[in-house]
């Protein structure tokens, strides 16, 4: 007999019949051996995962979470490196995200936590966990809401999440981080009309690292001049444009000072990585189903759609109808 939707299958762990690890306290208690573990869990999503989520479900919302996006070759991860050896001055503990490209072989990040960020290595007040994408297209792994949702309730006062690097689409970035930084390099050009529409807009700080190269003065004004045109139905108004140089660390004190503020004025929003986790969740599974529907049954569309006996909007409405049913029996 099929399980209907929302019934619970065979082998299926939830979070109310899963016991939770003996070493859930230490996670709540900022413990580094029991955080490393609870983010493998989660990460792989193992049958610990969905107690650790449960048990630290009522401990989130104290961390402040930055993003830091932008187009490959912006000099993201020195900054980044330099960003949290600037809090750590401040004595803020800090948990870091890496978003790396994923091995084609192992699935694995092709970056690790050692190559990245060397000099934080043996500070016990940061933690830097690289993540793989796992093909996943939006700058951010699947999981990635769930680990930053861990070093929440591990006690760390600000979680810095770092994107692949993909351009545009790494717009999703908006939806878990409180503040977000959008890195980019000097001589940004006619460049800076193509990034408009994308991630630029998403931006609450707008930040030209590697301010030593030329043109980073020119690049901007160009920003600010651009920041200054959001439409009237966006209250944030212009955005901050900072230079920094990530290697000398001119201009870092103040993108943290700038990101301080920002802060105090955005409630850190656990719901929001929740609703972005749901939303990659269900784009998951429907991509899982349409890959498993036979090929005959798509072309009986195809050829409807062809031979004018349907439209397309008709036949779109039968291959998701098609789909629905069939996921039930998906695990």
């Amino acid at each position: 007999m099929q399980n209907q939707p929302g019934q619970k299958q065979a082998g299926q762990t939830t979070a109310s019949d899963a016991a939770p690890p003996d070493w859930l306290p230490g996670l709540l208690a900022g413990e580094r051996t029991a955080l490393a573990r609870a983010i493998t869990a989660v990460e792989n999503e193992t049958a610990e995962a969905a107690a650790v989520l449960q048990g630290i479900r009522s401990r989130l919302g104290h961390a402040l979470v930055v993003g830091f996006t932008g187009a490959p070759g912006a000099g993201k991860s020195t900054l980044v490196s330099a960003y949290v050896a600037e809090l750590r001055r401040r004595d803020l503990s800090v948990g870091v995200v890496a978003v790396d490209p994923s091995s084609p072989l192992t699935g694995g990040a092709i970056l690790g936590d050692r190559i990245r960020m060397g000099q934080h290595a043996g500070d016990p007040g940061v933690f830097i966990r690289s993540l793989a994408s796992r093909g996943h297209l939006g700058g951010l792994s699947r999981t990635a809401a769930r680990v930053i949702d861990v070093f929440d309730a591990s006690g760390r006062d600000v979680v810095v999440v770092e994107t692949v690097g993909t351009g545009q689409s790494e717009v999703e970035i908006a939806e878990i981080a409180d503040v977000r930084v959008v890195v980019n390099a000097p001589g940004l050009g006619d460049d800076v009309q193509a990034i408009k529409a994308g991630i630029l807009e998403i931006a609450d700080i707008l930040v030209v690292n590697k301010s030593d190269l030329p043109f980073a003065e020119r690049s901007a004004r160009q920003l600010a001049a651009m920041s200054a045109q959001r439409g009237p139905n966006d209250s944030r108004g212009p955005v901050p444009v900072l230079q920094t140089s990530a290697t000398s660390g001119k201009g870092v004190p103040e993108l943290a000072d700038a990101v301080a503020a920002m802060g105090k004025r955005k409630r850190p929003d656990p719901r929001a990585r929740t609703r972005r986790l749901l939303q990659n969740l269900v784009l998951d599974r429907l991509r899982r189903g349409l890959a498993e529907l036979p090929t005959a049954d798509i072309d009986v569309l195809a050829d409807a759609v062809l031979a004018g006996r349907s439209d397309i909007d008709a036949a779109l409405l039968k291959l998701t109808e098609l789909l629905v049913s069939r996921l039930p029996q998906q695990k």
